[in-house]
């Protein structure tokens, strides 16, 4: 069955006219219930910041996420132009598709979202080399777990 998800991502360098960017900056895909501009726009908010510029296709409920950045693109896509607007974005989508179907055969609807943000999760990663450890060490320390103990027939039980 198809899911609507909503995907962004961030340019990480800024190639000479000539070439093809070789590196994406973050990327977030996030699991949206419609194609709604209410939708929309509080998916953008929650990720966004204000300052930032939006790269996007001309669908008519963009226009409530150009009230949310500061600076937007709005582009008709055609079919074969789509990765050439907004590459990585297609590529993301590509490779999640690939891994989901030849690694799990299939993820249930209510799933999806951990699925995604662990892809994501490793796709913002690659990139980082030999600084893995250190950027483990720092994101352990300042963790704060979002689960309450809870006490059931006497027994601690987390969850």
């Amino acid at each position: 069955s198809k899911v609507l998800v909503m995907v962004e991502s961030e340019k990480a360098d800024n190639p000479k006219p000539s070439q093809k960017s070789r590196k994406c900056g973050h990327l977030k895909m996030k699991v949206i219930s419609d194609l709604k501009g209410e939708t929309l726009k509080s998916a953008v908010e929650c990720s966004v910041s204000p300052d930032s510029t939006a790269v996007m296709d001309n669908f008519a409920s963009h226009s409530t996420v150009e009230k949310v950045v500061s600076k937007s693109e709005r582009q008709t896509v055609r079919g074969c132009n789509a990765p050439k607007v907004l590459p990585w974005v297609h590529i993301a989508i590509s490779n999640a598709k690939s891994l989901f179907t030849d690694m799990y055969h299939g993820i249930k609807e209510e799933f999806l979202q951990e699925y995604l943000n662990e892809f994501c999760y490793k796709f913002n990663r690659k990139y980082f080399g030999d600084r893995m450890f250190d950027r483990l060490v720092i994101a352990a320390v300042s963790y704060k777990p979002t689960f309450e103990h809870k006490l059931y027939n006497g027994r601690a039980n987390c969850g």
